[in-house]
């Protein structure tokens, strides 16, 4: 059995396997819509990876892959070295943690603490373990005197570090960001990026910021036409124009990679 370490906050990373494996994954909709053909794809313990593409390139059929809510059409997924497949969907489940775009898709409970508490209890936790998981997850993002208060009564920026915080509450070997920093004020933006940087743990963030996806993952993946066609550094990919423009990508007006 693989060992496993714990981080403080809640991320656990399995040793002797890829965090993520995704061997020739192929998808085809049932309207005959292919949207992913023979994508390959590692991601070792502890990498922060960015997944770049233009609209309807296949980044969000490829994340609903990584916890069982799209089943492939070809090829296989491995989270920490287990199969996701239907009888471990539990499991995959919480080794998985998404934190979703609109984090209103994620909150439900009348207080912050109870979005907090929900997963882990929905996966066993109980008593003074929950009530630790919940006290650290809120310590990470910076939320815990907030957690009396209904997510109603939140900013958007707190009301995604709420969402976050339910989501290391479970404990997942890989954390799976939807574009973390959509319809954030920079302020916002700023301080969510400081907290996905102290969090740390394997990180894989479908974005459209680029200059995000710069900041927090020193590898990226772009896809496009459900293709992988690029894989390296995040600097030396976006300082290629002529990759960018190929495959609809731009960086904001005057921003120059370092």
């Amino acid at each position: 059995m693989d060992r496993v370490t714990e981080q403080p906050v809640g991320l656990r990373e399995a040793v002797t396997a890829p965090a993520l494996e995704i061997t020739d994954l192929a998808h085809a909709y049932p309207d005959g819509h292919r949207a992913l053909h023979h994508v390959d794809l590692r991601v070792e313990p502890g990498e922060r990876v960015a997944v770049l593409g233009p609209n309807g390139a296949g980044k969000t059929t490829l994340t609903l892959h990584l916890n069982g809510v799209l089943r492939p059409t070809a090829g296989s997924i491995t989270v920490g070295g287990l199969p996701v497949e239907p009888r471990h969907l539990k499991e995959i489940r919480r080794r998985v943690g998404l934190l979703f775009q609109d984090p209103d898709d994620q909150l439900f409970m009348p207080t912050v603490r109870e979005d907090v508490a929900f997963g882990p209890a929905n996966f066993g936790a109980r008593g003074a373990e929950l009530e630790q998981r919940v006290q650290d997850a809120l310590d990470a993002v910076g939320m815990n005197e907030h957690a009396h208060r209904s997510p109603l009564h939140l900013s958007g920026g707190q009301r995604k570090r709420v969402a976050l915080a339910a989501v290391l509450a479970c404990r997942p070997e890989l954390l799976v960001l939807d574009e973390p920093s959509a319809n954030l004020e920079p302020v916002a933006r700023r301080e969510l990026a400081e907290v996905l940087l102290a969090v740390g743990g394997t990180t894989l963030m479908v974005t459209h910021d680029l200059p995000y996806a710069l900041q927090l993952c020193p590898r990226s993946v772009i896809i496009d036409d459900g293709r992988v066609v690029a894989d390296g550094s995040t600097a030396e990919l976006l300082a290629d124009e002529e990759l960018l423009a190929a495959h609809r990508l731009e960086l904001p007006f005057g921003f120059r990679v370092p």
